[in-house]
């Protein structure tokens, strides 16, 4: 009688499995999931940007109507003006977390795009430097400049495919010429997610325009393509620039980054991300300290470097000190070249040495860390109502306000995101959108006082309003007679107009020729104030002069 048992695997059919698991639990994947595991710490507090919530908003529209929108449908001072949903994809990846596992599912996205981060930067600087355990300690150092980019919106997915184009252009550096195949499809998702896909081409003519020539100069050096690499680069650049007009919107999506450029100077003036580095905050700090770092390690020790990767790290540099948003860039572009000099002081990883069984076990232990320590929607409910006005919507809601109502530019995303069906927004974090209108200057003197407000406040015919309780408008507010609040709680308050607006002047107003008397209805003053929508109140001092300002002064009560 024929046995049935069956035989033992050979050695030869046992190892890729055995070499599989090696990999898997080796001591360089433990160091990025230790990495992966840190991050998690201050995530956990589940601080979101504002965005996030409009983000959420327009990708469950389109998930729902399978339509993108061509116009503004949120908003009462823009509405009907073109817009488009520039970063549609990654609000429809967004949406799809918030509609299946609502609170808990955003914070498990931030974290699982966060680790995914950091696994492709730790990847980075590894090739570049040859050393895990380096690559670790710069990746380690750099969490802090990491972790301020990290706020949950389609950013992250944007600076996830930075990162993975610099591993695809580093492995084709070292004579890997089919990594380059990656980038044509990472491209097409890319412009469908997020306008910073101009970095990936930036990052990319960079290292094409280096390669045409060879280079010696100083410690910098550039080694010329070979002819293969240079048809293969410039092949791969034309497939990215035909996957790039492949979107819902045409050729718009690639030239929008073109179009947010019109809008800079309004928003590097008022808009905090936009902004300069400020290097009296913790973030500027951190990075005029690597800045510093990197310049002494070059003085002294003197490492040679591509030239490639050196214009990317002055890239770097420079577009974190013109915007602090830009300091994302910054890491990957010079955390490769702080491994490198890393490297020289730690010894690289000696897979005879490795404790597979230990690393497993480590590993095991920050997962179930992750979990046990994961906040439950009680927990992340509570967060939302210290930061957002959760309860204030609900009040809202039982006890419709009169309308228009003007808004925070804070709270503009959640109001959309909640109120959305019943209720318009005067502004959001669309900045973009409101800026080319004049809306969002209009906005700026409402809730910083300036001379046009309460005039502003008029032409737009508001009837309440929620701002947050520490804004200045609420000082203007709780003072008027013009107004009332009917709500308030921890973080917001929302008032109502309870009489109509009436100007009383001290003395009479002279028009600009200084022609007998200027009287008007509110509406013609506010014409006769403003005559282009969003002027500074310094452009009416300019333009009517300090005698016609000192005169409008008496009236900013608004009896």
């Amino acid at each position: 009688m024929s046995s049935c048992t069956p035989a033992a695997p050979t050695n030869s059919e046992a190892a890729p499995f055995q070499s599989l698991g090696k990999k898997i639990f080796s001591f360089p994947v433990l160091l990025a999931v230790l990495l992966a595991g840190g991050m998690f710490v201050p995530l956990r507090s589940f601080w979101v940007d504002p965005d996030v919530w409009w983000h959420i908003k327009v990708g469950a529209t389109i998930l729902s109507t399978h339509h993108w929108p061509t116009t503004d449908p949120y908003s009462f001072t823009v509405f009907g003006t073109h817009w488009i949903a520039y970063q549609w994809l990654g609000e429809v990846v967004i949406a799809i977390f918030a509609n299946l596992w609502g609170l808990r599912g955003l914070l498990a996205l931030d974290v699982i795009l966060a680790a995914a981060i950091l696994f492709a930067l730790y990847a980075l600087v590894t090739l570049r430097c040859g050393n895990s355990k380096a690559a670790f300690v710069v990746c380690a150092l750099f969490l802090p400049l990491v972790y301020s980019s990290l706020s949950l919106r389609p950013q992250m997915l944007a600076y996830l495919f930075l990162v993975l184009t610099l591993v695809v252009l580093e492995r084709f550096r070292q004579g890997h010429i089919g990594a380059l195949w990656f980038l044509p499809p990472l491209f097409l998702v890319w412009v469908n997610t997020h306008g910073i896909f101009t970095l990936g081409l930036f990052a990319l003519g960079v290292y094409w325009a280096c390669g045409l020539v060879e280079i010696h100069w100083g410690l910098l050096d550039s080694r010329c393509w070979t002819t293969n690499e240079r048809v293969r680069l410039e092949l791969i650049g034309l497939l990215i620039l035909i996957a790039l007009v492949i979107t819902p919107y045409g050729t718009e999506l690639l030239l929008y980054p073109l179009d947010l450029a019109h809008s800079q100077q309004i928003m590097i003036a008022n808009i905090i991300e936009w902004q300069p580095m400020m290097f009296d905050k913790s973030v500027g700090k951190i990075f005029l300290i690597f800045v510093l770092a990197f310049i002494f390690a070059q003085a002294t020790l003197r490492p040679r470097w591509r030239l490639e990767e050196f214009v990317l790290l002055l890239a770097g540099i420079g577009g974190a000190c013109l915007h602090v948003r830009l300091v994302l860039i910054f890491v990957p572009f010079s955390a490769p070249l702080f491994g490198v000099i890393m490297a020289r002081w730690i010894e690289p990883y000696h897979p005879a040495k490795d404790k597979y069984v230990l690393n497993a076990a480590l590993m095991a232990l920050v997962v179930a860390a992750v979990i046990g320590f994961f906040p439950s929607r009680a927990d992340l409910e509570s967060i939302m109502e210290q930061k957002w006005p959760v309860r204030a919507v609900a009040y809202l809601r039982q006890h419709p306000p009169p309308k228009p109502m003007l808004n925070s530019y804070e709270y503009g995303g959640y109001l959309i995101y909640r109120m959305s069906d019943v209720s318009k927004v005067f502004i959001d974090g669309r900045a973009d959108i409101y800026v080319r209108t004049g809306v969002f200057v209009d906005y700026l003197n409402i809730a910083r006082l300036n001379l046009p407000a309460p005039f502003l406040l008029n032409a737009y015919n508001i009837q309440s309003v929620l701002m947050g309780r520490e804004e200045t408008l609420v000082t203007l507010l709780d003072s008027s007679p013009n107004w009332q609040k009917i709500y308030g709680d921890a973080i917001s308050v929302l008032y109502v107009r309870t009489r109509p607006f009436k100007l009383v002047f001290s003395h009479p107003l002279t028009d600009r020729a200084g022609q007998g008397n200027f009287r008007a209805s509110p509406k013609e003053t506010m014409s006769f104030l403003l005559p282009r929508r969003g002027i500074m109140s310094l452009g009416v001092g300019e333009t009517y002069g300090l005698d016609f300002l000192h005169s409008v002064t008496p009236c900013l009560a608004c009896r």
